[in-house]
């Protein structure tokens, strides 16, 4: 297994393309699958407040004996601590539960347009990112209208939008009108959660290639130009899904698995979702 590529986002900063997510790791189980995953040679490593899992990661961070510079750690503010203030003193607090001084990505989780305080919480970013507290800040599971308001109200153009992205749920309007402002699609439940690995375009190309569904569909994300953090607790799995560099799809096979798209969303609508914890 080779490192994985990186991307380069609009501000010059580089982020592994291929990182491990831990949504629904629980806390007392974090460490241990971070620890995994580093040693697996994942390098980029994406928690959240609202997973209330960063202590743990913090601590695999802390004990993996890596320089920090070789780690990209994103973590995310919480519905809960949306708003100017609040949002600043949200970012002190997830630095002091990793352990670290700067975080390398910083996103507005949702939105959460109920509340209205996105446009004050990417205010509250842009000073973190201009007093070089953070290195790189975006969204997360922002339309394409809440991207307008964000480019008519503010300054500073998002690095990232993570979105739920997998072959049966593309969101392609949202990706292109990320993509056309140099902003970059990073994919969560790139799996589809498990379900998109029954199908049956998967299954083939995977006994074609003799790799894993999952192998399979994670490069797909990679050759489509998308940042993919799959998450696993299995030791064997979080393994198998970072060796996917010594394979490449088609053109067709590619077109194949885009063919896929249903309009099967998992997660929460970006236009409701209003939950401020989600473990």
């Amino acid at each position: 297994m080779t490192g994985s590529p990186s991307i380069t986002l609009n501000n010059g900063v580089s982020i592994p393309q291929l990182g491990l997510g831990v949504f629904q790791v629980p806390p007392a189980e974090a460490q241990r699958v971070v620890e995994t995953a580093i040693e697996a040679g994942y390098r980029h490593i994406d928690t959240a407040a609202a997973y209330n899992n960063e202590a743990g990661v913090g601590a695999a961070i802390k004990s993996c004996g890596l320089p920090r510079e070789e780690l990209f750690v994103t973590t995310k503010l919480r519905n809960g601590n949306q708003g100017y203030d609040d949002a600043l003193v949200a970012y002190d607090e997830s630095c002091e539960r990793l352990g670290l001084e700067q975080i390398d990505l910083y996103l507005v989780h949702w939105p959460f347009p109920s509340a209205d305080r996105y446009v004050d919480s990417w205010r509250a970013l842009e000073r973190l990112y201009a007093e070089q507290r953070v290195r790189a800040v975006g969204v997360s599971n922002f339309l394409a209208e809440h991207l307008e308001r964000l480019f008519g109200e503010t300054e500073l153009v998002p690095a990232v939008n993570q979105i739920e992205l997998h072959p049966t749920f593309q969101q392609r309007d949202v990706a292109d009108f990320a993509t056309e402002r140099s902003i970059a699609i990073e994919a969560y439940s790139p799996l589809g959660q498990g379900a998109d690995l029954e199908h049956p375009t998967v299954v083939a190309l995977a006994d074609s290639y003799s790799k894993t569904p999952a192998q399979v569909v994670l490069r797909w994300h990679l050759q489509r130009g998308h940042i993919v953090i799959p998450k696993s607790n299995s030791a064997d799995r979080i393994r198998s899904n970072f060796d996917v560099f010594d394979f490449s799809l088609s053109d067709d096979e590619l077109e194949a698995i885009d063919a896929m798209e249903s309009g099967n969303r998992i997660g929460g609508d970006p236009r409701t979702f209003a939950l401020s914890q989600i473990r």
